[in-house]
């Protein structure tokens, strides 16, 4: 299947060497020094912040360089701790998620000489020292709902969302809707966001496993967590309702869940994926090769492999998603309508 095979990267990070009769002495990387700021689910959220953490080291590793990051405790911390780690000697500085957008244009502005990557905002194209790392969502909710719809038995399928604050989000949901009907016309679809706000809606496991349960009591047999923390709650619930007598199954989002969420293994039956740690070391490879894109970089997406549930996949399941995932990527397909582009 095109593009639908995720990448895992394994990184090693050097270690200061001592000298003797010294005290040790750090040693500076012969590369740049990379930087990232989380947003407030943290570089192991086991979804967005981490997939950008795993390219900053994946690039840091690549160009002999150094890595920093600062996880943002509170969203009134955004601008500061940008200006920190400006201040440290930052040559490249990552910003995760759409909350950190407006933080992350000001600060380009005020330090031009270093280069600015913002994952999930959609980013001006005058500003030329910072790049918007996006991606079509809907494209990967839309195969998501397709899978979902083709394996439930019940006919009701169900989102757990972060919040709607958030246009990815938003994008993952209509997508993954529209993939759904695409399928079966008659689905029903359970969608529910998070009431809170951006400080709440992403780091919040117990209201995802709940609002899980509340989905499966209603009927769903396959629940989509999209939602950072959040969603990986929902994931985790499903694992524990699914039974060999009456599967119920989970799609997980951002990155293939299956490496990040091992708890979620009885359910998880893909993941609808973003591909943010290629897209950052494709970025901060360029930017060292003297090509910096600036404006908007569109990243790749599609559907993480089956894992444990290939044999339980069928097979013509699995040849519908390939063709759609042609038809979507080629731009043949809406996928927030599911018709076709004439």
């Amino acid at each position: 299947m095109k593009r639908i095979l995720g990448i895992a990267l394994v990184v090693v990070l050097a270690l200061a060497a001592a000298q003797v009769g010294v005290a040790p002495q750090p040693t500076r990387a012969a590369g740049p020094k990379l930087c990232l700021v989380t947003d407030v689910g943290e570089v192991d959220d086991r979804s967005f912040n981490q997939s950008a953490y795993e390219g900053m080291l994946a690039a840091a590793e690549e160009l002999d360089g150094e890595s920093e990051f600062i996880e943002t405790q509170n969203a009134t911390d955004y601008a500061n701790n940008i200006q920190t780690l400006a201040e440290a000697g930052c040559e490249v500085i990552i910003t995760v998620g759409f909350a950190l957008g407006e933080a992350t244009i000001k600060a380009a502005e005020l330090y031009p000489d270093i280069y600015f990557i913002g994952v999930d905002q959609f980013q001006p194209t005058e500003v030329k020292n910072v790049v918007g790392l996006i991606f079509p969502e809907a494209k990967a909710g839309f195969l998501a709902g397709v899978l979902a719809a083709r394996m439930s038995k019940s006919g009701i399928v169900a989102a757990v969302l972060g919040t709607d604050q958030v246009p990815p989000v938003v994008a993952f949901k209509e997508g993954y809707e529209a993939g759904a009907r695409y399928a079966n016309p008659d689905i029903r679809l359970i969608s529910t966001y998070h009431p809170g706000g951006l400080d709440k809606a992403f780091t919040d496991p117990e209201w995802g496993a709940q609002t899980a349960k509340q989905a499966f009591d209603q009927g769903a047999d396959v629940i989509f967590g999209a939602g950072g923390k959040t969603g990986n709650g929902a994931l985790e619930e499903v694992a524990k309702l699914t039974t060999p007598e009456k599967p119920v199954y989970c799609i997980g989002v951002d990155t293939d869940q299956w490496e990040t969420v091992p708890a979620a293994h009885p359910c998880l039956i893909s993941s609808a994926m973003k591909l943010i740690t290629q897209g950052v070391l494709e970025i901060i490879v360029a930017w060292s090769e003297g090509n910096p894109p600036s404006g908007n970089f569109v990243g790749d997406v599609g559907l993480a492999p089956f894992h444990d549930f290939e044999d339980v996949v069928p097979e013509e399941v699995k040849k519908e998603l390939e063709e759609v995932a042609e038809l979507l990527l080629s731009g043949k397909l809406d996928p927030l309508t599911g018709k076709m582009v004439e």
